[in-house]
C-alpha cells in the first residue's frame, strides 16, 4: 500500500513543481518594484547612517574606554 502512495507523490511532484512556479510568477508579477532613483536615495541614506553610527559609537568606545582606565588606574594605586 505504501509503495503506491509514494508511486502516486512521485507522479504528482512535476505537477506540483508547475503550480508553485505559476503561483511564484503570478505574485511577482503583482509586486511593486522600487525605480533606480529610489533605490539609489535608501542605499544613500543606508550607507551615511552606517557610517554616523560608526563614528557615534567609536566616540562612545573611546569614551568608556578612557573611563575604565582611569577608573583601573585609581583602585589599582
Amino acid at each position: 500500500m505504501s509503495e503506491v502512495v509514494t508511486a502516486n507523490k512521485a507522479a504528482g511532484f512535476p505537477d506540483r513543481v508547475r503550480e508553485y512556479v505559476d503561483g511564484l510568477r503570478d505574485e511577482m508579477r503583482l509586486v511593486t518594484w522600487p525605480s533606480w532613483e529610489q533605490v539609489r536615495a535608501t542605499t544613500t541614506v543606508v550607507i551615511v547612517a552606517v557610517f554616523v553610527f560608526a563614528a557615534y559609537f567609536a566616540v562612545v568606545d573611546q569614551f568608556v574606554g578612557f573611563s575604565m582606565e582611569k577608573l583601573f588606574a585609581t583602585f589599582s594605586k
